[in-house]
């Protein structure tokens, strides 16, 4: 028996009227089992005695007898439940802090395996096992164990939260739509669980989304990292060999002109040896005539006297030394090789604005002016990269993105990141202005072309003079006129750098800038100035220098 009841299940067991194992278990006429006392309670309740089950009438009350062979497979069955109940718990954990305890467990309470909404009480293992199999609670819904079921009733009612209303966007029980939300639109909570699930999926799939972006945009940073590290590598191998060079250029022009002051000394120094040796031999024949005039002048001799007063009277061949000097002239000698040292730190920088232009003509992008932005006396050539004063007004629908007073344009493409270049021909101008500007500048009426405003720009005006535009105004120093101007940005560094490109030379940089919006490339070719301003600003191809 004790096999056979294994393969059993408590659904065996069960009285269809009170839903529990069988006590007294008896049999109907009909072959249906029941507890004498629940089958006995029904026949008195009603008029007919009839088989709950298969609705069999009888017409005469059965006498009903204790079916001994399900007796002792109910006994079989309910010690078997308890050894296994014993042994289930004793494997079971006592609830630890943090962990849903089991509602039904008294004394140690175990860790609650499931939660059901529908009893609102939490069970363990062992007390689970009725919603396991018991068919009526096979219904109930089960959920990870979860604290405060109390929360899932509706605390107007209580009720549990079976419902939910769309218009208030709240949980609600089986009698809020009659009472308190009538007219509201309502759905079961299934149904906006797995709407709200999909959206949950989508919202995931975006939070993912975006985590890959941002993993993207780490290694990203960092590959930029690894380039800096190697800029910075070259950077300062290029800037070392300069400066060495530099370096042993200065001390070369140093011992040039150390060598050039001694050398000087030297040749002094023996022209004076030279002259004193003449001045003693001079004065050595000086002392012999002396001694010669003073023996004469002596004699008694009348004769004597008068025979060699001739030669002695005639003046000693003696040179003139009055304008001889031996001082040596050093002035210039420094400034001549500062000058020398000058011209050479020329070269070399030479050098180093070609390599840097060099570097930055890599970044050329292609630009071309809008018309949407040109003020009505503007003339753009129809490729785009020609632009000049025409001195005649042109009716244009007046846009927000037009200049309205100022005889400016911008560039269509518009950069908010990474580097870009791009060249311009101002040659035959006698007045223009170039650089870029940010997105929202203002574009009615006179304009300041300053940082300030969003405005990094360089002017010509009066054909010489060169202004750099930086609030206040910066003037410029520049060795020849550009005919053509390289403007490089170089957006995260917040650098904006003019070049003379035929000369190869680094005319002004705006440093240390914040760029936030986006950039464009900006024209003022200014007034035609009656023809003497008339040629026009010319956007050129970049050729890289070899």
């Amino acid at each position: 028996m004790s096999a056979a009841s294994c393969l059993l299940s408590e659904d065996q067991f069960l009285c269809s009227i009170c839903l529990d194992v069988f006590t007294d278990p008896v049999t109907t006429p009909c072959g249906h089992n029941f507890c004498k006392n629940c089958i006995t309670e029904h026949w008195n309740s009603n008029d007919q005695y009839l088989c709950p089950m298969c609705k069999e009438v009888f017409y005469t009350r059965p006498k009903l007898k204790v079916n001994t062979f399900i007796s002792e497979m109910v006994s079989q069955f309910r010690q078997e439940a308890q050894q296994k109940a014993s042994s289930s718990s004793s494997e079971q954990q006592a609830a630890k802090p943090g962990e849903v305890p089991c509602d039904v467990c008294t004394g140690t309470k175990l860790k609650a395996l499931k939660s059901c909404l529908v009893c609102l009480t939490s069970y363990c293992e062992t007390h689970l096992e009725p919603h396991m199999t018991v068919s009526r609670l096979k219904r109930h819904q089960l959920m990870d164990p979860v604290e405060n079921l109390e929360d899932r009733l509706c605390m107007k009612h209580d009720k549990p939260l079976e419902l939910f209303c769309k218009t208030d966007q709240t949980c609600v029980c089986m009698l809020c739509p009659v009472l308190n939300h009538k007219t509201h639109e309502f759905v079961p909570l299934k149904e906006e669980y797995e709407g709200k699930k999909a959206e949950l999926g989508k919202t995931e799939a975006e939070i993912q989304q975006m985590i890959q972006k941002r993993r993207l945009k780490i290694q990203e940073i960092k590959h930029s990292v690894n380039l800096s590290n190697e800029d910075a590598d070259r950077e300062t191998a290029e800037g070392v060999q300069v400066f060495i060079a530099l370096k042993e250029s200065v001390e070369r022009s140093l011992n040039e002109l150390i060598e050039t002051i001694e050398e000087k000394q030297r040749t002094t120094e023996k022209q004076a040896e030279d002259f004193i040796k003449e001045l003693e031999q001079e004065i050595s024949e000086l002392m012999k005539r002396s001694s010669e005039v003073e023996k004469l002048s002596r004699s008694e001799d009348h004769l004597h006297l008068l025979q060699n007063f001739p030669s002695l009277k005639a003046a000693p061949p003696t040179k003139d030394w009055t304008e001889v000097s031996v001082r040596p002239s050093y002035e210039g000698t420094v400034v001549r090789a500062v000058a020398q040292l000058e011209e050479t730190l020329s070269k070399e920088m030479k050098k180093l604005f070609e390599a840097e232009l060099k570097r930055v003509q890599q970044y050329a992008v292609d630009v071309t002016l809008d018309p949407d932005t040109a003020n009505p006396d503007l003339i753009l050539s129809d490729d785009g990269k020609q632009v000049n004063h025409g001195d005649v007004w042109k009716n244009l629908p007046d846009n927000p993105e037009r200049f309205s007073f100022c005889y400016c344009v911008l560039g269509k493409q518009s950069f908010s990141s990474g580097r870009f270049y791009f060249e311009v021909q101002v040659k035959g101008k006698t007045k223009w202005d170039l650089g870029v500007a940010r997105e929202s500048i203002n574009r009615k009426g006179k304009i300041t072309v300053r940082p300030q405003n969003g405005y990094w720009t360089i002017w010509l005006r009066n054909g010489n003079e060169y202004i750099a535009c930086a609030g206040p105004s910066v003037s410029l120093s520049l060795q020849s006129q550009p005919q053509k101007v390289g403007v490089f940005v170089d957006y995260e560094e917040g650098l904006v750098s003019f070049y003379d490109v035929d000369a190869a030379a680094l005319i002004y940089s705006f440093t240390g800038c914040s760029f936030t919006e986006k950039l464009y490339p900006y024209f003022c070719p200014c007034h035609i100035d009656g023809g003497k301003n008339s040629a026009p600003l010319i956007i050129c191809p970049v050729n890289q220098t070899e």
